[in-house]
């Protein structure tokens, strides 16, 4: 196990290169880059927090994930796949022999919370610090006997990208802890489960599983939430990178500050629905009965909630379609199900902009525009929670030039990121 000073020399020296180059630089490319980040996290540690040199200390990963088949359908205990993706947090991190955890990321506060006092603060809603109490909390819990930390932390997540940068911190949080303090006990579904309690309880957010276990397991995954304390979960094994198409994720420049109302509302509409069956998710409501009892449906719940149903029932449906043109090697039908989905989510779940502000609709004019430059090839959808924020793009390779330039002429320069999902999610680069 490396001190912070010996991570700083096997850095330098190039003994990590390898460790490195498996989740930054797959292809040889980028190698250089991802050394320089890990050496600047290092080399913060040490300066902010001068840490004993026998303790130990590491290197860790929490990925951004991205949503590519079902939309706002695993709260209602369905199907998704999703995937890890290049755009990371990363850290450098070393037990402080205290019981406070104390984090400094780049561009922000600096952060502290004391393990002996867990309990929720309303005072600390959408905050990173909620996240840490949140993640700390239900250790706790569950019986681990954690102690403090100091990290040093650089991002790469795109904030409001859809990208999910709070379940990427929260699986950084989470194995960090993990590693430190629990032996490695907690598998990377116990620490999506870890996070998701902590945004759905500390931050404020109610949120499905999706996002950290998009982040926590690593490659692609179809995930089926029908039990959510034990959801069934299978790599979809195939290489996107063979498929001629780059993924884009496009930030419209719109912001998701104040919409976790429009998120509540779908899972609130879609659940008022299933309680008309005495249900609390529509995974529990037979589809034919849900179509049967549209009329009456109409006048209870209104005419979006049922819209908003149908959206589940055909996004569920196509997630496990997805998986299943992945695995038979069928891109050509995988883009026409996430067309199909991006449609769906447009005009049936309505998540594109927000009622409360009708003259921002920076998501329907960038897949507008997105739609024209494709030209009738690849796909285009809405990427995560919507409302605001980014899309996500198939883009065949010979046009992703095009492509780009294109976006980025109406939205304006960086706007369009070409990802790479990659193979690890949450994880300890280095210790």
């Amino acid at each position: 196990m490396y001190s912070c000073t010996q991570l700083l020399q096997a850095l330098e020296d190039g003994s990590l290169d390898r460790r490195l180059a498996l989740v930054y630089a797959p292809d040889g490319v980028g190698l250089d880059q991802a050394r320089t980040r890990a050496l600047r996290v290092t080399n913060s540690l040490l300066k902010t927090f001068d840490p004993l040199s026998q303790s130990p200390a590491g290197l860790f990963s929490g990925p951004g994930r991205t949503e590519i088949g079902g939309n706002h359908t695993d709260h209602q205990r369905g199907h998704v796949l999703c995937a890890s993706v290049d755009m990371d947090m990363l850290a450098c991190a070393a037990p402080n022999g205290s019981r406070r955890i104390r984090i400094q990321s780049e561009g922000y506060p600096f952060l502290e919370v004391d393990l002996d006092d867990l309990a929720l603060r309303p005072e600390e809603t959408n905050s990173s610090a909620a996240l840490v109490r949140g993640v700390a909390a239900k250790l706790v819990q569950k019986g681990y006997p954690i102690a403090g930390f100091d990290a040093c932390v650089t991002s790469s997540v795109l904030s409001g990208s859809g990208l999910s940068s709070s379940a990427a911190y929260e699986i950084l949080v989470g194995n960090i802890l993990n590693h430190f303090f629990c032996n490695g006990a907690l598998d990377a579904i116990e620490l999506a489960k870890v996070g998701q309690y902590a945004e759905n309880v500390y931050f404020g957010k109610p949120c499905g599983l999706m996002d950290q276990m998009g982040a926590s397991i690593g490659g692609a995954v179809a995930i089926d939430f029908q039990d959510p304390v034990n959801p069934v979960v299978v790599q979809a094994d195939y290489d996107f990178a063979r498929s001629g198409h780059a993924l884009c994720i496009i930030d419209t420049g719109s912001c998701h500050a104040d919409l976790t109302g429009d998120y509540a509302d779908i899972t609130t509409e879609m659940g008022g629905v299933a309680a008309c069956f005495d249900k609390e998710v529509l995974r529990e409501v037979p589809e034919e009965e849900f179509r049967a009892a549209i009329p009456h449906l109409r006048q209870v719940c209104g005419d979006r909630a049922v819209l908003r149903a149908l959206h589940y029932y055909d996004d569920d449906r196509r997630a496990v379609q997805e998986a299943e043109a992945l695995k038979r090697g069928d891109f050509a039908a995988f883009l026409a199900l996430v067309n199909a989905s991006g449609l769906s989510s447009s005009l049936h779940l309505q998540n594109a902009w927000s009622p409360a502000n009708p003259k921002q609709q920076a998501i329907p004019l960038a897949l507008a525009l997105g739609r024209e430059l494709l030209g009738g090839s690849g796909a285009l959808r809405v990427h995560g929670g919507g409302f605001a924020g980014t899309i996500q793009a198939f883009v065949p390779t010979e046009q992703l030039e095009a492509f780009k330039a294109g976006m980025e002429a109406v939205l304006g320069q960086g706007k369009c990121h070409v990802l790479r999902i990659r193979p690890q999610g949450g994880w300890v680069v280095a210790s």
